[in-house]
């Protein structure tokens, strides 16, 4: 799901439609809040992508995006059963 790349963890995630994206994205952002660490994200309709990096480590990928990413992927989870 996630690949390393230009100093970042990234990936793309497919919903069932807008809604659906937008409410995955209301629960990570509530995890994002929680972990004082945000994603650059961006959506277009079912479709959101996704960077994580920390700006505080040089622009650098760390354990904190890793922990980031790993919700994210349970969030997603939730939504793919």
């Amino acid at each position: 799901m996630w690949r390393e790349e230009d100093n970042a963890l990234k990936c793309s995630l497919r919903f069932k439609d807008f809604n659906q994206a937008m409410a995955f994205m209301n629960q990570v952002a509530k995890v994002a809040e929680e972990l004082n660490h945000h994603p650059w994200w961006s959506n277009v309709y079912n479709k959101v992508d996704i960077e994580l990096t920390t700006h505080d480590a040089g622009n650098t990928v760390t354990e904190l995006d890793h922990k980031l990413a790993k919700r994210i992927e349970e969030i997603y989870g939730k939504f793919r059963s």
